[in-house]
Parts: structure tokens; C-alpha cells; sequence
């Protein structure tokens, strides 16, 4: 299986770009979309100047469990700056989401309840609402968090999207929001009280 059939059978496809999409990005946009490749892994990101977004981290089944994803975001956190991330909510029929989100919150993510995210794939045509995760080396607020999603969302998950797709994605403003005074509840307490 070469690397996009292994993001492709792991990710839901509402959540899959194409590997057109993520050829042109890594060709095009090459300084800063990357593609860290290994036989047990496939970790897509870009790296802006203040910060990270990990677009797909993919391990094996046969390697879970065994450190490499902590090495995978180890290398990352070594570059000093926030890294982004979207996550499913906890779908108990798929234990796979719960895993994810316990991964993510040993490794010291947290998750930006005031950011709100719901965007229409283009695939499937269904809305799907995600959440955001971050880890930050210095604290960094969830505004700023949100400005930097929207920035990556326009350089990144949109690009070239009519050219690729033959329709656009929604706007920024459509799908992202940001709000103090969101009504979510964080997303790993939500995790604990379900166990």
C-alpha cells in the first residue's frame, strides 16, 4: 500500500483530501507542506512561521502502542512552536476516536473549546463538525489558535479546491468561529466521564 492508501483507508472519507490535492500541496507548497513517511507511518503537516498543523498522522496498527507516534509528534514539538490539529468528537461505536483523543492527551494537547468547526466535504456532501486540538510551548490563547486555523485553512485545506474538485469549499468565516462564550464541553473530560 503506498502512503495515500494508507491515510485513505484509516480516514473517514469526509475528512480525506484527494491525493491530487496532497500531490499539488506537497509539489507546489513544498515549503511548507511535508509529507514524513516511514513503513510503519504517514505523518502529513505544514509548517508556517509561528506554528504547526498536523493535517493526517497515520501508525499501524502492528506499531501502535509502541512509542512511534509520541516520536512522530516529539519531532514536531522540537521546532518550538504550537501545533494544530482536527479531531473527530468521541464516537463510542468506533473505539478508534477514543484511542486518538487519550494519544492526544498524553502528549500535553489541549482543546480549544472556544473554537467552533464544521465544514462540508466536497466528497460526501455531509457537514462534518470537528474539533481543534493544540499543544503550545508558551501558552498560547485560543484566539490566537483560531487566527492561525483560518490561515491554514485558506493556504492549505482550499487550495487550488475549484481547480481540484471542480466547486470550492465554503469560506473561512463560514466554517470557522471563535467564541468565548462557546457552549462545548472539553473534549477530554468529556473522554474521562464516559469510561
Amino acid at each position: 500500500m503506498d502512503w495515500f492508501e494508507k491515510l485513505n483507508d484509516y480516514f473517514p472519507t469526509h475528512e480525506m483530501k484527494s491525493k491530487e490535492h496532497m500531490e499539488t500541496l506537497l509539489k507546489e507548497k513544498s515549503d511548507v507542506y511535508y509529507k514524513d513517511e516511514g513503513p510503519e507511518h504517514v505523518m502529513m503537516y505544514a509548517e508556517f512561521d509561528t506554528f504547526l498543523f498536523i493535517d493526517y498522522l497515520y501508525v499501524a496498527a502492528s506499531s501502535r502502542g509502541k512509542g512511534l507516534g509520541h516520536q512522530l509528534i516529539n519531532k514536531l514539538k522540537n521546532k518550538d512552536k504550537p501545533i494544530i490539529l482536527e479531531v473527530e468528537p468521541v464516537d463510542y461505536s468506533d473505539t478508534d476516536t477514543a484511542k486518538r483523543l487519550h494519544f492526544y492527551q498524553r502528549e500535553g494537547f489541549k482543546h480549544a473549546t472556544s473554537i467552533g468547526y464544521n465544514r462540508r466535504s466536497l466528497a460526501t456532501n455531509e457537514e462534518s463538525p470537528l474539533e481543534i486540538l493544540y499543544w503550545s510551548p508558551s501558552n498560547q490563547d485560543e484566539e490566537t489558535i483560531y487566527q492561525q486555523m483560518k490561515h491554514m485553512y485558506e493556504d492549505i485545506h482550499t487550495y487550488k479546491d475549484k481547480e481540484l474538485y471542480g466547486q470550492a469549499y465554503q469560506g473561512v468565516e463560514e466554517v470557522l468561529s471563535y467564541d468565548q462564550a462557546r457552549k462545548t464541553k472539553d473534549i477530554f473530560k468529556n473522554l474521562k466521564e464516559k469510561q
